[in-house]
């Protein structure tokens, strides 16, 4: 044996963990660099489907026929893993719920539009303990129907079909939702290194619920909504209620709906606790590779049926957790209540004095009957001064408490969706509701050449014309597909009054371009977003290339009673790279802000770079600054941005927080910048695009990029044409 063979007898040919080790990764060693993996995921080699166009092929589903197995499944109990009462409702509501129940309003991100639950960190979560099991369960369906069937899908339709099995008529249902294929690694889930540590981590001031670390809605790392058994695991339901009503406002929920989804989702099912939870095994994601996907599972004793654990609490909410009634505020204001321990050894609310027949009977044996329960959330629909009125008019009228339920959950699981152009399905509901967005068809009967000599003519600057349709649609969001230039909702408020949106000049270039579109029959939308085309073809040509830059016709002009002007409120950004402007008071740095922007935009980083250098070369820097503005020819499409960053004739000098000077070999200060500026020469993913639009040989490239990249953020909301 030579040498070599002796240095590597005995040991593996590759490093422990390969790429998947967390600790030799780029990031470790150099945890302060900019990390371009947000913009990269779910690229199309993730993809299994190559071409496969999910939301074409599901039309073609036989809808009536998946309804039926569906609703088959709910009762057809299986010995690994039995139902309780020999019926899955409340499993399959439970796993819908936790599936859109993570959407949060301030980034859209989120939600059970994806299928994301399938992958960790939510598959593993100690909320979604033993729901597994449910995607289990529904496998036989998902085989059976294919690719015209998404996970995303089918895990918000068994819930669906739960309820309508129970005796709930729901206000519908749509399909349309297309899977990923690996993690979602962009959604900030909280900073938190360990599962369900304190509240405290989260929040400024645990007491005070609105200072919740911003984007969350949850208030522990693993929870979905609040803890159970009562902040920080203490029974205290006044202080519960304002830490739900931050939670489930944080989702766009209001009071009422606060308390229909809670009376709603515990009025069937129960909570599981009557088992010992210290002889669960790992999660899906620590399990042996043995358990083939599956995890906390029990080997040492039994843990089904009544003996099953998940959250530790043990009982159910009503008298009959398989149907649909008013039981839930019959038992929740009908008894004085008191505070006792679960088996697992969670706090719960159990009634003083209850009738035995009022009791649930036992989930195997009918024979016998146990306490109901109510969590400290629950308690807090009837602590709460303003939830208690909700919960007594629903008592009084279960009529209007399952129609206000129905029309919750359906925006629960719908909100992510986006507008209701995107529904498919004969269930999809027609009625138009204020969340979805709604926007009026727009006119594509106009003389567009007119429209924009119309434009021309008014003389305003082409970086002005540009940054407006840059403003107007920039606020598009992929995560819940809202924003967007259609609707021209930049002219209503809140936005027209946004700091980042430059009200008076916005103003000055609105009041030019109305009086176009009313006397061209165009939409202002549209007049929009052409001025901002035509503003990209004049500097194009500035750069001495003529290009003719699309333009689909078609926007509509959404009105003030469309506008839900609280719920947009959130959309209002708090910086924008490609524009070179950032809030003052904004403790994120400007380059992850640029990212985060970018990836809610639906953009890659070479689109990324292309716009950004593209923007600055027109000058359309907010404010009409000079940072960045790396040329001797503003409002000329070139490549000077790419080609001054590697120019290697010039210092990089920090001037403040956010501003460096660019200085010649001579002393003399030629440009300004940002560190959204720099970090495209310093960082070397970035550096790599750079280096290519500032060759000399690549500068009709660039055009032409810049434009496929503008023309792409101009329609992402445009679902007519996409």
């Amino acid at each position: 044996m030579n040498k070599m063979d002796q240095a590597g007898a005995g040991k593996c040919p590759v490093m422990h963990g390969g790429n998947s080790t967390v600790g030799t990764s780029a990031m470790a060693w150099w945890p302060n660099a900019l990390n371009l993996d947000i913009l990269h995921q779910h690229d199309t080699k993730s993809n299994p489907l190559q071409g496969f166009n999910y939301r074409e092929e599901v039309k073609h589903l036989d809808f009536a026929a998946l309804k039926a197995d569906l609703a088959a499944l709910m009762t057809d109990s299986q010995e690994w893993w039995p139902a309780d009462w020999g019926h899955y409702g409340g499993l399959m509501i439970r796993m819908a719920w936790h599936s859109a129940g993570t959407y949060r309003i301030s980034d859209g991100r989120g939600g059970g539009g994806t299928g994301s639950h399938r992958f960790a960190p939510l598959n593993s979560w100690p909320d979604n303990t033993n729901l597994d099991k449910a995607r289990r369960l529904l496998w036989p369906i998902k085989k059976k129907y294919g690719n015209r069937l998404s996970w995303a899908d089918l895990m918000i339709l068994a819930g669906n079909v739960a309820y309508e099995t129970m005796g709930l008529k729901t206000f519908g249902f749509a399909f349309g939702r297309p899977d990923i294929w690996h993690p979602e690694k962009d959604v900030n889930w909280g900073a938190e290194t360990e599962w369900l540590a304190p509240s405290d981590e989260r929040y400024a001031n645990v007491d005070d619920a609105s200072t919740m670390d911003s984007p969350l809605a949850a208030v522990q790392m693993g929870l979905i909504y609040v803890n159970p058994e009562g902040v920080n695991g203490q029974p205290d339901p006044l202080k519960t209620a304002a830490h739900v009503r931050e939670t489930f406002l944080r989702m766009a929920m209001n009071d009422e709906e606060t308390v229909a989804l809670a009376a709603g989702g515990h009025t069937v099912g129960k909570t599981h606790g009557g088992g010992r939870a210290e002889n669960l095994g790992p999660s899906p994601e620590g399990a042996d590779l043995a358990e083939q996907g599956l995890g906390w599972m029990n080997h040492t004793t039994r843990s089904i049926g009544r003996n099953t654990v998940t959250s530790g609490i043990e009982g159910a909410w009503t008298t009959h957790p398989t149907k649909w009634d008013n039981g839930y505020f019959d038992m929740l204001l009908g008894h004085d209540w008191e505070l006792r321990k679960s088996p697992a050894g969670a706090w719960q609310w159990e009634p003083i004095n209850i009738r035995e027949e009022d009791k649930p009977v036992d989930v195997e044996d009918p024979s016998i009957r146990h306490n109901p329960i109510m969590t400290d959330a629950d308690m807090a629909m009837k602590m709460d001064p303003e939830y208690r009125k909700i919960s007594e008019r629903f008592h009084k009228d279960p009529a209007y408490f399952s129609d206000v339920f129905a029309r919750a959950w359906f925006k629960l699981t719908h909100r992510d969706m986006g507008p209701n152009t995107r529904y498919i399905g004969p269930e999809a509901p027609r009625e138009t509701l204020i969340w979805q967005d709604p926007v009026p068809a727009g006119k594509t009967s106009y003389d567009v050449a007119a429209v924009k000599a119309r434009i021309a003519a008014t003389g305003l600057p082409v970086a002005e014309l540009v940054a407006t349709a840059w403003d107007s649609a920039r606020t598009f969001r992929q995560s819940d597909y809202r924003g967007g230039a259609n609707g021209a909702r930049i002219r209503l408020a809140p936005q027209k009054t946004w700091e980042g949106n430059e009200p008076a000049r916005l103003a000055r270039v609105l009041a030019a371009l109305q009086p176009i579109a009313t006397e061209t029959g165009a939409s202002l939308a549209d007049v929009i977003v052409l001025a901002g085309t035509y503003g990209v073809e004049q500097a194009a040509k500035a750069a001495g290339f003529g290009i003719a830059v699309p333009f689909t016709p078609g926007r509509g002009d959404a009105t003030e009673d469309q506008t839900d002007a609280a719920s947009y409120a959130v959309l209002e950004p708090a910086a924008d790279g490609y524009r070179n402007w950032i809030k003052s008071d904004c403790a994120t740095s400007p380059e992850e802000l640029l990212l985060d922007r970018t990836q809610l935009m639906g953009l890659t980083a070479p689109e990324m770079t292309a716009l950004v250098g593209g923007l600055r070369a027109i000058g359309a820097n907010y404010g009409a600054t000079k940072h960045g503005v790396f040329t001797d020819r503003p409002g000329a499409l070139t490549t000077d941005f790419f080609v001054t960053l590697t120019d290697m004739s010039y210092k990089w000098v920090p001037k403040g927080r956010n501003v460096y000077d660019i200085v010649d070999r001579s002393g003399a200060t030629r440009f300004t910048a940002t560190r959204v500026d720099l970090v495209f020469g310093s960082n070397s993913i970035l550096r790599s695009y750079v280096e290519i639009y500032a060759q000399d040989d690549n500068k009709e490239k660039f055009v032409t990029d810049f434009v496929a990249a503008w023309t792409k953020v101009m329609n992402a909301d445009r679902y007519d044409i996409a």
